[in-house]
């Protein structure tokens, strides 16, 4: 079968042309063009696709075609993502394609009390966009009829696996009809999302526009080795200082603690202006800040891996990974913040000696070495804390350790000649 290469070519309705019109979307991407004649054929479809390369209206414009207008008030079709960033996010674009429809979109997501969520389900519900606990949480609370649910789409699956909801995906697949459409869309496809795809869809057809777990060919790469924190923040403080070049930022950390140091000392110089979302930053606030940024009143956007997936802004200048994640999927979602919408972007991380092991590892999952650069003359490089280098050659012997079960290690045997 010949892919499409116009909008034309699916045979969708006049009111979803008008809503991909007003959208701007020229021509389908890749995924699109793969993809939405298998969902609206009825297909089990297993989509593997980068983030920013149009997977989300991929399945929306061949679900909103199937349940097409409202009917009656139990939901047709289910949409479960692992965040809330990431139910707003698809509860956006879903209800840009859907306005000139009747169809009634429910958002379900915790951190915030249900009452409005429910009196939204009690007026009719044709598509739910869900995090698992929320929706089990209503439907506990007879709040949720999935009798007539048709449809289910599990988007962001390997993030869904990362944040551990095989459990609760259990239950949902068990409390939904059976006999149902599957459809499973995931940035990578790692050993648990194989394992999740082979338990709960049965005769899929897999759709891949680029292998597992790549970065984008628009998104250059660059690889600083920094020798601790404070350096860290010197070069950050550098590269910012260039404010037509880094226009809109967003810097990724792996703890809440440095997120919060490193937006007091931005908001501090004056580099800003800037906010940093994290876990332990409510609801509201996290949805403020990613809106501001969206909207280009923020020049940047500190996170920690919170929202490496919950934010679809299209001219994100650089990616900034001041700390280098540990779960290596995350370094494709991280730099996919940037090069979205096929325009140009650029990721920089910045790597200690200890953080070496995992560029390696990524470098590994991404097939392509990371460029490395050397750092600017002009900046300072300050001594490394005494606590700080040890704890630094401490995860250097602990790499080792876990590579080699017999080595003892430089920080061992300097610890035992003091004993001695």
């Amino acid at each position: 079968m010949n892919s499409p290469i116009s909008w034309n070519d699916f045979k969708l309705n006049k009111q979803l042309y008008d809503a991909i019109a007003d959208a701007g979307f020229v021509n389908p991407t890749e995924i699109q063009q793969k993809s939405i004649p298998l969902i609206f054929g009825g297909q089990h479809v297993i989509g593997i696709a980068q983030t920013g390369t149009g997977k989300t209206a991929a399945y929306l414009l061949p679900l909103l075609l199937k349940i097409r207008y409202a009917q009656s008030n139990p939901p047709r079709a289910l949409i479960l993502v692992p965040t809330k960033e990431l139910v707003v996010q698809v509860m956006a674009q879903a209800s840009a394609l859907a306005k000139y429809t009747d169809l009634r979109i429910v958002e379900l997501y915790g951190g915030v009390g249900p009452k409005m969520q429910i009196e939204k389900l009690n007026n009719g519900a044709d598509l739910l966009i869900a995090t698992p606990g929320r929706l089990l949480e209503l439907y506990q609370r007879n709040e949720l009829v999935v009798k007539q649910i048709k449809t289910l789409v599990l988007d962001e699956a390997d993030r869904m696996m990362d944040m551990g909801f095989m459990p609760q995906l259990r239950k949902i697949f068990e409390i939904i009809p059976s006999k149902r459409q599957n459809v499973l869309f995931s940035a990578t496809f790692p050993e648990k999302v194989e394992r999740l795809a082979n338990e709960f869809i049965d005769f899929s057809v897999r759709v891949e526009v680029t292998p597992p777990a790549t970065v984008a060919t628009q998104v250059t790469q660059e690889l600083y080795y920094v020798p601790n924190a404070a350096t860290k923040i010197n070069f950050l403080e550098h590269l910012l200082a260039t404010k037509t070049e880094f226009n809109r930022v967003m810097i990724f950390t792996r703890t809440k603690d440095v997120a919060n140091n490193i937006y007091k000392y931005l908001d501090r110089k004056h580099l800003g202006p800037v906010r940093v979302i994290h876990s332990n930053k409510g609801q509201n606030s996290r949805l403020n800040a990613m809106n501001e940024f969206k909207e280009g009143n923020l020049r940047i956007l500190v996170s920690t891996d919170v929202a490496s997936r919950g934010i679809d802004v299209t001219n994100v200048s650089h990616v900034i990974n001041f700390d280098v994640p540990i779960l290596y999927e995350d370094y494709v979602h991280r730099t996919g913040r940037t090069g979205r919408a096929f325009r140009e972007g650029t990721a920089i991380t910045f790597a200690t000696d200890s953080e070496k092991y995992h560029i390696d590892n990524i470098e590994k999952i991404i097939r392509e070495k990371i460029s490395v650069k050397k750092l600017p003359a002009t900046i300072e490089i300050e001594e490394t804390p005494y606590e700080e280098a040890q704890q630094m050659a401490r995860e250097v012997d602990r790499q080792k350790r876990y590579e080699d079960p017999e080595f003892k290690g430089a920080f061992h045997e300097k610890k035992w000649d003091k004993k001695n």
